[in-house]
């Protein structure tokens, strides 16, 4: 994956959030999370429309989620590994520097 590419999928809160929920306390391609409650404010509808029609698509295309919709569940895909580095580290630096998360 480009650095482009990666920088475009992060560019989204909403994306952002999902693939931060992979990463945290969890052993590698075993987390599934619910993509309705991580990323949708707890449960707007106008988000999860959204999630399921654009972000998690879009995700799935980079082999960064895989998205079983039966389940409603996310898991980490085949090339999570290459976006996780740059997620942690803009994920450290923001937290860090500003006490918050990245801005959208």
């Amino acid at each position: 994956m480009l650095l482009d590419d990666k920088f475009s999928v992060l560019a989204s809160s909403e994306r952002r959030q999902l693939l931060h929920a992979l990463t945290e306390d969890s052993a590698p391609d075993t987390v599934a999370v619910s993509p309705t409650t991580v990323a949708t404010n707890g449960g707007d509808r106008e988000h999860a429309i959204t999630l399921h029609h654009v972000h998690l698509p879009r995700l799935e295309d980079h082999g960064l989620i895989t998205w079983d919709q039966k389940t409603d569940t996310v898991t980490k895909g085949p090339q999570f590994a290459e976006i996780e580095p740059l997620l942690t580290d803009l994920t450290e630096k923001y937290s860090t520097q500003f006490n918050t998360e990245p801005p959208d």
